[in-house]
């Protein structure tokens, strides 16, 4: 089976699916020209295995537009148009609400303790604003979105033809009931975060007894819904020892995708530097990553793998909303820029791309330098 990505007179990218992998493909006369300029894009998938195959599309990835789609054909432009120099924010967090009844230890949301949520008008007014500019991936985030009052009518404000909507939770409150309601407002991808893949653990990690049940059965919920459905887990040194238990359990669960991210020394977790991942755990990482390849089960996403080809995306393909509407580079580095009550997104986007620490190669926050000159600014 063949997937075009890109098609015009002079140059097509595509993939052929060779048992459960996907390899990329290029052809006509640009094909040579541009091949190298693409590279690192089809890197990030080549020879790995989509999240969903279904009849008439591929779902690389729950972090993606579908293949074919007209928010899969703003991505791809906008891709070109970064090779060009010219970058927009692909995939913005909003994060609509503190409110949370979780207690998170490594939470990256500052403890204001306002117990703030944005309007419903300003959420659409910050949807509009990043439509125009050319976002394909809005994700409702908090606190725990599921109680904000009016999810549903914010999923169903995204225009599905520009742009994919996802959701991260700790899934608490999420019903079958309630996903299915989130399925039909159109919510693309439901994002459940795993700290552990032992219930204890996890639930001491979430400060609150009972977190993992709820993390599971919204998991089976949101499948049951026709959710396309992504455990998230946060890598540190307590659950780098848990790949394998993590994967299984996802397996069993039957998830499309497992993703992984590095934990960052933000939020709750800023003065934790000295706990972040070592480079014996990495590498531990990178050896389960690779095995897990030829394994049943859902595709693996390893953020800290794809950084190393795209580097920091903060202020080049991410942007984020806080409760309070203050416009940050990413949901890791508490940095206003800007406030959606007072500024253009478009204003403050352009402010941080002014700022030439926003095209760094690694993880900003985990750069000491970064964090000591950055952050005074929060004294």
């Amino acid at each position: 089976m063949q997937y075009d990505f890109y098609k015009s007179p002079l140059l097509r990218v595509y993939t052929e699916i060779e048992g459960e992998y996907m390899r990329m493909k290029t052809s006509g006369a640009a094909s040579i020209i541009m091949r190298k300029n693409l590279e690192k894009s089809l890197s990030i998938f080549e020879g790995e295995k989509p999240a969903k195959l279904e009849v008439d599309r591929l779902i690389c990835s729950t972090w993606m537009p579908p293949v074919p789609s007209p928010a899969f054909d703003r991505l791809v432009k906008s891709q070109l148009s970064s090779i060009l120099g010219k970058m927009i924010p692909d995939q913005v967090t909003i994060s609509i609400t503190e409110e949370c009844p979780n207690n998170c230890i490594h939470c990256a949301l500052p403890d204001t303790k306002n117990k703030v949520r944005l309007t419903l008008e300003t959420v659409k007014s910050a949807i509009d604003q990043v439509l125009e500019m050319g976002t394909t991936f809005i994700i409702f985030d908090g606190g725990e979105p599921l109680t904000y009052p009016g999810l549903e009518d914010l999923i169903n404000y995204v225009d599905s033809g520009k742009a994919i909507s996802g959701m991260f939770t700790s899934g608490v409150g999420l019903t079958e009931e309630r996903a299915s309601r989130l399925k039909e407002a159109g919510l693309y991808s439901l994002t459940v975060s795993f700290d552990s893949a032992y219930e204890d653990k996890h639930d001491y990690v979430r400060g609150r007894k009972g977190v993992f049940k709820c993390a599971v059965e919204a998991v089976k919920n949101g499948l049951r819904a026709g959710l396309l459905v992504n455990i998230y887990v946060v890598l540190s040194r307590d659950n780098v020892n848990e790949l394998e238990e993590l994967y299984s359990l996802a397996a069993k669960l039957g998830v499309h995708e497992l993703s992984f991210y590095e934990i960052v020394p933000t939020g709750r977790w800023m003065d934790h530097a000295s706990e972040i991942m070592t480079s014996k755990d990495l590498r531990k990482f990178d050896n389960f990553v690779s095995g897990v390849r030829e394994k049943e089960g859902p595709r693996v996403f390893a953020i800290p793998q794809v950084m190393r080809t795209t580097g920091c995306m903060a202020g080049r393909k991410w942007l984020h909303i806080t409760p309070e509407g203050n416009i940050l580079p990413c949901a890791c580095i508490p940095i206003p820029y800007g406030n959606i009550h007072q500024d253009k997104v478009r204003d403050v986007w352009k402010k941080i791309r002014e700022d030439p620490a926003y095209n760094a190669k690694y993880c900003l926050m985990r750069n000491p330098e970064f964090r000591e000159k950055y952050l005074k600014i929060l004294e």
